[in-house]
């Protein structure tokens, strides 16, 4: 448990040996940060865990195998080849082992970019393999926005929020992919062109809204991510403002339950909860949580579905028991780790609520 693991981190800083077994006991965490939002003293661990493992894998050498696949990950997923590499996989789902079929999505239409420029503006973060695995996501975020009167800008150079090498103890290269999306905004946030940072993930909200943290000893950089952090929003955070904006307009609700899970990076990372539930509810919509355990990862975990692959499908298959036990005719979360692997588990379409809602319009 987490306190385990800040016991064994605190023998390390002591100077104490690591061994594997430390390092196995590290990399069996899943970060969901739930022991977070359950400690009465507000320790906050996933800083302390990120400390911990960069001073393990600093002592503990990793077997090649084990060495070669978190390189893969953390230089595939934000690379500009994991678009074309992601089309190739979907044009042979069907031919691929069940394993790896199901980090492949089937194809869906990006859909329309809304053309309307409206005086409230927000940038929008696209993520690294958002874009190619489900890009309705944010074609649905900007049209949703652009109903409630909300411009939606890019800014082209804005990468990978530089959690997934932050998180695989490429601490340096996260940082520098950190420091990246903050030129890239800052000359919207310093004119003062836009009133927020929009994240629809909410892994990349996380990350986005800590920048200030990570970088404060940055002397070039501290406050530009002090600003950026405070500028951020998850999605959910803008539906006391849309929703007034929506209400009456909604034309195509769902028939059913809408059953929405709530990732941890929103739960718990970013301390956001029932707002995507309440909100939906006073649209219309039949939106219900988990009656058991809706507090509880999913096992996606950013990179953890392929580093822990048994303990991941685990937890899925425990997610899914609880979710189908609703009987919904649509899964929504936010974020498209959740997303893709509730997918992978369950017949039912596993969707972001902000896809369901851009629908109902």
């Amino acid at each position: 448990g987490p306190r385990g693991r800040i016991y064994l981190i605190k023998q390390v800083l002591e100077g104490a040996e690591p061994t594997r077994a430390t390092q196995l006991h590290l990399d069996r965490c899943l970060t969901c940060r739930n022991c977070e939002s359950t400690c009465p003293s507000g320790v906050q661990y996933g800083h302390l865990v990120d400390i911990g493992r960069k001073i393990v894998d600093e002592k503990v050498p990793r077997p090649l195998v084990e060495r070669t696949v978190r390189w893969a990950l953390k230089e595939g997923l934000p690379s500009p080849l994991f678009a074309p590499a992601m089309k190739m996989g979907q044009a042979v789902r069907g031919l691929l082992p069940a394993s790896l079929r199901a980090k492949v999505p089937a194809v869906e239409p990006a859909g329309t970019w809304p053309t309307r420029e409206h005086a409230r503006k927000v940038l929008m973060l696209v993520g690294c393999v958002q874009p190619a695995m489900m890009p309705g996501i944010n074609t649905a975020t900007a049209r949703v926005l652009d109903a409630a009167g909300i411009q939606t800008l890019v800014a082209p150079d804005a990468g990978c929020c530089g959690a997934v090498k932050f998180h695989l103890n490429d601490q340096d290269g996260g940082l520098a992919q950190m420091r990246a999306n903050i030129d890239a905004w800052w000359p919207h946030i310093e004119s003062g062109a836009v009133e927020a940072i929009v994240m629809n993930a909410s892994g990349c909200g996380v990350t986005v809204k800590e920048y200030g943290h990570l970088l404060r000893h940055d002397p070039l950089y501290a406050d530009k991510a002090a600003r950026t952090s405070a500028l951020t929003r998850d999605l959910s955070e803008l539906l006391p403002d849309i929703a007034p904006a929506l209400q009456g307009r909604l034309r195509n609700l769902p028939q059913g339950v809408v059953a929405f899970h709530p990732p941890c990076t929103l739960q718990h990372g970013q301390q956001l909860r029932g707002g995507v539930e309440q909100h939906l509810r006073t649209l219309g919509f039949d939106v219900r949580l988990t009656l058991n355990e809706s507090h509880l990862c999913c096992g996606s975990a950013g990179t953890y579905s392929v580093l822990q692959a048994a303990l991941s499908h685990q937890l899925l298959e425990r997610k899914i028991g609880h979710l189908s036990a609703l009987e919904p005719v649509v899964i929504t979360s936010a974020n498209i780790g959740c997303i893709t692997h509730l997918q992978s588990g369950t017949g039912t379409p596993v969707r972001h609520w902000v896809q369901v809602l851009d629908d109902a319009l």
